[in-house]
């Protein structure tokens, strides 16, 4: 494919996380031949049905250049979050950087809530309990797995 803008200019090492159950953190690199005046903005869709969104809480370098974006309220569906990083310069043409997420891939779960054991000597054994842990999944809440490390003395 044949991108407009001068090489070496997009973005570098883009990556997303979610965190603390609704939070979503897009952080990237200048491009190593990026003009010094070249600013970047990040737009995103959760889903095809849905509209494309731009950055509302830039994060920003030493030389106020977007180097990132922390998004709220986000919640993951079924498909692909398509994520797209294009840039602005007064001297040359920048190229855009694009990548389609599995938003379940980048999350960050929190622990599983309420968890208990009630252990017994007679017959010696143990029976552990939780919840599952808050997520911003919308589906398939139900496919969690865990495992229990137990550490006899």
């Amino acid at each position: 494919p044949v991108f407009a803008g001068m090489k070496g200019s997009a973005i570098e090492n883009f990556s997303c996380v979610i965190y603390n159950i609704f939070l979503m953190n897009c952080t990237w690199q200048a491009g190593r031949d990026a003009p010094a005046d070249t600013q970047y903005f990040l737009y995103w869709q959760k889903s095809r049905d849905e509209e494309e969104m731009e950055c509302e809480l830039y994060i920003k370098d030493e030389n106020c250049r977007n180097v990132g974006c922390i998004f709220q309220n986000v919640s993951i569906g079924i498909e692909k979050a398509y994520f797209l990083v294009n840039g602005s310069s007064k001297d040359s043409l920048i190229q855009f950087y694009d990548e389609y997420i599995d938003l379940y891939k980048i999350e960050i779960l929190t622990a599983p809530l309420n968890v208990t054991a009630h252990c017994t000597r007679d017959p010696m054994s143990c029976i552990i309990t939780w919840h599952p842990p808050f997520t911003s999944h919308v589906e398939n809440t139900k496919c969690f797995q865990y495992e229990i490390s137990i550490q006899n003395k």
